[in-house]
């Protein structure tokens, strides 16, 4: 087992007071069908988690929404006390409903319970990040986040929350947050197909801000692509192990959190994040996005 995050593709970037990988974890996978309910092999989502761990990976992103409640406790079960280095970013600003649907739970009073929420299922007393997610299940929807933010804020201040965050935002709800508080990352969807953030990513790194994409492989729809195929063909590898490296290859300041419930696939991961692209094959990839 290799202990050193040297190792890991990417190397390292510094989110608020930590360095952390940029090749991470998502533990959203490790729930049931449709991030509801335990998880179907409990032994093996621990074997995951320890494996993340044990590559070097120093950057978990969860949610108590995940489960609910049972991904936060496969982490403490797995992971606690937790290492020196490990980073657990959460988030916050959506529940569960007993369909499996995400409705929206932004009240300062929702607030306060989800990080109380994930303060005892993670099993710690204050936590290291804090996502503010926004919009809907659609993507970004425009308006104010003064209120919500501001809670996060004062859940900081109280010693709850070390850094925060915002997901699944507009640009100008960035600038509206950054008015407020800094924040160390945003959390939205992009990869080599969906690059709406394009401007943005590059902002963010220019004022050493994290770009951390969610569905960095798709998501329930796999990308798909003739170009993508075409440089995994001509480089003997897979799709999603060119689309993690471009992704590493963008900007310094994306990082990656794949999920998987397999160790074997969470290794495969770590193996194509690593891979080299040449400038030709950067080239065709862009296309995809354009």
């Amino acid at each position: 087992m290799n202990t050193s995050s040297a190792s890991l593709p990417g190397g390292t970037w510094t989110l608020g007071d930590s360095s952390v990988t940029r090749f991470g974890y998502g533990a959203m996978q490790l729930a049931g069908p449709w991030v509801m309910g335990p998880s179907a092999d409990h032994d093996g989502a621990l074997a995951v988690l320890r494996e993340a761990v044990g590559l070097g990976i120093t950057h978990i992103d969860t949610s108590d929404a995940y489960g609910p409640r049972f991904t936060n406790e496969l982490i403490r079960e797995a992971l606690h006390p937790y290492p020196e280095p490990l980073f657990i970013a959460t988030k916050v600003g959506a529940t569960r409903d007993a369909q499996g649907g995400w409705p929206t739970a932004r009240r300062p009073e929702d607030l306060r319970k989800q990080v109380h929420e994930n303060l005892g299922s993670l099993g710690v007393d204050t936590l290291d990040l804090v996502n503010l997610r926004m919009g809907d299940a659609q993507g970004p929807r425009p308006g104010s986040i003064a209120e919500a933010f501001e809670t996060l804020v004062d859940l900081r201040q109280e010693g709850l929350i070390r850094h925060l965050g915002v997901s699944n935002v507009t640009a100008e709800q960035v600038a509206e947050a950054r008015g407020i508080a800094p924040i160390v990352c945003v959390q939205n969807m992009y990869n080599l197909a969906h690059r709406h953030d394009d401007d943005l990513v590059d902002h963010l790194a220019a004022d050493g801000i994290a770009y951390v994409p969610f569905f960095p492989l798709g998501g329930f729809t796999p990308l798909q692509s003739e170009a993508l195929s075409r440089v995994a063909n001509r480089l003997g590898t897979t799709p999603m192990s060119v689309a993690l490296a471009w992704l590493l290859r963008r900007s310094p300041n994306i990082l990656l959190i794949p999920g998987t419930s397999s160790t074997a696939h969470l290794r495969e991961n770590v193996a194509g994040a690593g891979l080299s692209l040449s400038d030709e094959d950067v080239t065709e990839l862009d296309g995809i996005g354009h």
